[in-house]
This record gives C-alpha cells, sequence and structure tokens, in this order.
C-alpha cells in the first residue's frame, strides 16, 4: 500500500485542507498520514469568529518520533501554510523524509484572482520560493504562479504560449514538474497544463467552465493528484483523474449552493473516484 503525508491545517467544520485531503487519498487506496499545522474552529472563507490553535511547533516533534519509527513516505505533500516559520520546518521536514524514489509535492497555498489571502505579503511569496526549489511538484495556480515570479498576474487574454512559457520559468525555481491550474483559453472551458523539465514535455486537460466560486476545489485537485502520481500514473493521466473528479464534485453542489456554500459535496463522489483509480 502507497503512503502519503500531507501537512496543512484542519477546520473542525467546513470542507478545506485535512478534512478534504484525507479521506480523498484514503479512497484512492493510499494511507493517509497528517501534520496538522493548526486547527480551527471552521475555515477561514466567510466564516467569522472562528478559533485557532497554532500547532508549528508539535511538528518538529513528529517529524522526530517519526525518524524514529523509521516511517516512509511515497509522498509528501504540503497545503496552506500559515507562518514563515511553518514553510522552514516544512523545509527540515523534506530533508529528513526525502528518499530517491518518493515525492515532494506543494501546493503554494496564497492567494487567487490576482490577489494575496489575507495575511501574505511578498516576503512570504519569497520564502515558499525556497520551499518550491525543493519540491519535484509544484501546483500553483496562476495568481500563485504570477506571486512565485515576482511579476503582474494576468488573469485572461493569454494564450497557449504564454502560459507554456510561465511553466518553464516557474520550472527554473528547480521543481521536475510544474502542474499550473485555472488555465482557461476561452470562456467555456478550464482545465490545467503542467511542464516536465526533465523531458521537456508539456501535457494539458481541459473540462467544461463552470460558472461561480466553489470552496475547497483547489484542495479536492491537489489531493487527488498528488494520490494519482503517488500511485505511478503518468501526469497526462493524473491530471484528467483530477480535473475529472473535481468537476464531477462542482456539479454535485449545483443547486445546493445556499447549504453548501463552504465547500463542494465530494463525499458523495468518492465512489466516482475510486473507480476513475481502477481504469
Amino acid at each position: 500500500m502507497k503512503r502519503i503525508v500531507t501537512i496543512q491545517d484542519i477546520s473542525c467544520f467546513g470542507k478545506c485542507s485535512l478534512t478534504v485531503a484525507l479521506p480523498i487519498i484514503s479512497a484512492m487506496g493510499i494511507e493517509a498520514c497528517a501534520v496538522p499545522t493548526a486547527v480551527l474552529s471552521t475555515h477561514t472563507g466567510g466564516f467569522t469568529g472562528y478559533t485557532y490553535r497554532d500547532l508549528t511547533f508539535d511538528i518538529p516533534d513528529i517529524s522526530r518520533h517519526w525518524k524514529q519509527l523509521d516511517i516512509k513516505f511515497d509522498a509528501v505533500y504540503t497545503g496552506y501554510l500559515g507562518s514563515f516559520e511553518q514553510i522552514k520546518i516544512v523545509s527540515d521536514f523534506f530533508d529528513d523524509f526525502k528518499t530517491g524514489d518518493n515525492l515532494m509535492i506543494v501546493d503554494p497555498v496564497m492567494g487567487d484572482k490576482g490577489r494575496f489571502y489575507a495575511g501574505f505579503t511578498n516576503e512570504f511569496a519569497a520564502e515558499m520560493r525556497k520551499l518550491c526549489e525543493k519540491a519535484d511538484v509544484i501546483l500553483p495556480n496562476l495568481t500563485e504562479a504570477a506571486l512565485l515570479l515576482g511579476e503582474e498576474y494576468i488573469g485572461e487574454g493569454y494564450d497557449e504560449e504564454y502560459i507554456k512559457n510561465l511553466l518553464m520559468r516557474l520550472s527554473e525555481l528547480g521543481t521536475k514538474i510544474t502542474v499550473l491550474t485555472g488555465v482557461s483559453f476561452n470562456k467555456n472551458t478550464q482545465g490545467v497544463m503542467s511542464y516536465n523539465r526533465e523531458t521537456g514535455e508539456f501535457s494539458g486537460y481541459f473540462s467544461e467552465n463552470i460558472p461561480g466560486y466553489f470552496h475547497s476545489t483547489g484542495d479536492v485537485f491537489s489531493s487527488v493528484i498528488s494520490g494519482a502520481l503517488a500511485l505511478g500514473f503518468d501526469m497526462g493521466k493524473s491530471i484528467k483523474i483530477a480535473v475529472d473528479f473535481t468537476v464531477e464534485c462542482i456539479k454535485h453542489t449545483l443547486g445546493h449552493e445556499k447549504d453548501h456554500w463552504y465547500g463542494v459535496k465530494f463525499e458523495e463522489c468518492l465512489p466516482e473516484l475510486i473507480d476513475m483509480c481502477k481504469k
């Protein structure tokens, strides 16, 4: 059985980070392990008055214990990291658990729609860039790509040549594979493009563009593609599974946005994910 450890926060209510990653990775037939970076009563997207407990300084103790037990992972997958200190500690975690044949996967969660999420700065983006240098795979959206490169965000009106150039420049950070999400060349479709620095190969996959904003889709996509890569699927197949499953989750939520505004109904789609991994 493959084993993934995912490092990110956990919200007691709401669908994001660990509450999305753990069930999805498990449904894919992978042993899912967790390093929680913080515990929140709810996620921060649209909720107010939520509680927050920082677990930053528990991470090194977890890492030391696991090293004593000689636990190995097929992939280490990071999501939302909330501070400079957490980035540094996760960087050390990569050093401790990197082997010759596992994957370090970074979703550089920092912003969307051309803006930083609350609390993040250009200085934070510079530190995240250093973590991406150690990754085998990075999963930025268009906003995060611009922040990592320290350049202007271009959210529309671009062409395939621009996206390919963006991917190649991101790969110069040191990562082997760059996966860029939220790519759209017309109003009807949206999808993903990737670039493998070692082979020079580009991959892409697009599906229908469903209007609206749906919480947790980024975490759904990142969890699925991390699992697919750990299972040994090639990049093209991994992207297809992740995009198709994310779209299915959105479709299952349409018509229920009032009750499930805080996240897509991915739980109802897990049987489909299991089938996708068998094909």
